[in-house]
């Protein structure tokens, strides 16, 4: 019977290390952009002092700023499970599946850095 092996190489891991630092960076950069968005930083006109200012243009602001927190915190979210993966890849647990104890595919880490559970554990929860 052969041994699965129960971690990845580091040549692996620094692949995945990259990967994740990129992904990291660029969600960062996003969430910059959303903040900016929610907080009106590139807008410095009169718009929301303009009396001709209708409630359908205020309940359509106040929605997309609300639609712009969510992504925020959606993206903080990202951002903090990034910083986990690459916790996971310093401790060289990286890519083994939290249930099966399993290697997680190396596609699927690709795709989705951030992963703990290999597809056969995420179809075992459903």
């Amino acid at each position: 019977m052969v041994e699965e092996k129960m971690r990845y190489s580091d040549a692996d891991l620094a692949e995945f290390k990259e990967i994740i630092i990129n992904k990291m960076e660029k969600a960062k950069a996003d969430l910059e952009l959303i903040k900016s968005a929610y907080m009106n930083d590139l807008n410095n006109g009169t718009d929301d002092t303009s009396p001709t200012f209708k409630a359908f243009e205020e309940g359509s602001e106040t929605m997309s700023k609300e639609a712009n927190s969510q992504l925020a915190i959606r993206q903080e979210k990202f951002i903090r499970d990034l910083k986990n993966a690459l916790f996971r890849v310093e401790n060289k647990t990286y890519g083994v599946c939290k249930v099966t104890g399993k290697l997680i595919s190396k596609e699927r880490l690709k795709i989705v850095p951030h992963a703990t559970m290999s597809i056969e554990a995420k179809n075992l929860q459903r």
